[in-house]
């Protein structure tokens, strides 16, 4: 069939549907004279009957019936997608999808993602969580969040936070037990709760800096793991030191669970950045995540 008989072809599943060309006619908010004439248009098309009608009743022929039974499931998905991807004036629709790392998720998705799914609520979004270094074009993915120094230079970035710190952590039976560090080297001796990169495999070197020096300590322990929550319970427990962002900890600080040592040598980064294509810039939802994550996420950190 044609395309352009798809129009009389909705009067004609209308119709069917309600037995009744005035009711099809007030439904569509067209004129009865309006529904005969599609129904003819289609019906010569076709050069078949489709409708047995009197002045009192509408009846499907043959016809009509495989025409309803054939079609009329198709038509109602095309209309459900067709206004499943079409938005009213002002309205947005469309989808996001998104790459975070774990330590991201309390400062950057939690604060923005409720609110914008509020706000939006025809935009679907998806947030992939993992700690390895992602290619969003490749991997099919709009933006991701990162530090901003592992930013690729061809990408655009946003400030989605202000700068923080990089603190080792921990619990005061531990310190009591085990002596607290005094300088980089001394971790060496120490039990640390390490982190495996999922993108290289290698465990984690904690980097601390005091001036202009810095260090690349290669920590280890008894315990090794790729999750926050896991080295958080760990360190809470007095299974060792932890190596985290600050405001992760901000309430084992505030509370004594835990204790910041080394702070004089605690390593400061920019904060957390939202980056893309510079393409995707004419992206309708980015860009409204773009501003409402600017607007709710630097409240967080």
């Amino acid at each position: 069939m044609k395309t352009a008989l798809l129009p009389q072809l909705q009067v004609f599943l209308v119709v069917a549907r309600l037995r009744s060309f005035s009711g099809a006619a007030r439904e569509l908010g067209v004129s009865a004279p309006a529904v005969s004439y599609a129904i003819r248009q289609l019906e010569e098309q076709l050069s078949v009957v489709l409708l047995a009608r009197t002045t009192r009743s509408v009846a499907l022929t043959d016809a009509g019936r495989r025409l309803v039974e054939e079609a009329g499931p198709g038509f109602s998905q095309v209309l459900a997608a067709l206004g499943g991807v079409s938005a009213q004036p002002g309205e947005a629709v469309g989808r996001l999808r998104l790459s975070a790392p774990a330590m991201a998720v309390p400062f950057v998705i939690n604060p923005v993602l409720p609110t914008f799914r509020e706000r939006y609520p025809r935009v679907e979004v998806e947030v992939v969580v993992e700690d390895r270094f992602v290619d969003i074009v490749a991997e099919g993915y709009d933006a991701g969040v990162r530090l901003s120094e592992a930013i690729e230079r061809d990408m655009v970035h946003v400030r989605l936070t202000g700068g923080f710190r990089f603190v080792v952590v921990g619990a005061p039976g531990y310190l009591e037990r085990h002596g607290t560090p005094q300088k980089p080297e001394d971790l060496l001796r120490h039990e640390c709760i390490s982190f495996r990169s999922q993108s290289t495999g290698t465990l984690y070197a904690w980097e601390l800096e005091r001036g202009r020096k810095t260090w690349r300590v290669p920590v280890r322990g008894g315990a090794v793991s790729n999750d926050d929550r896991v080295m958080l319970s760990l360190a809470e427990s007095g299974a060792g030191l932890m190596y985290t962002l600050e405001p992760a900890v901000q309430e084992q600080l505030r509370t004594g669970r835990l204790k910041v040592v080394l702070e004089a040598y605690a390593p400061s980064v920019p904060g957390f950045f939202l980056y893309f294509p510079s393409r995707a810039q004419r992206s309708g939802p980015l860009r409204l995540f773009v501003e409402a994550a600017k607007e709710l996420a630097a409240k967080s950190v």
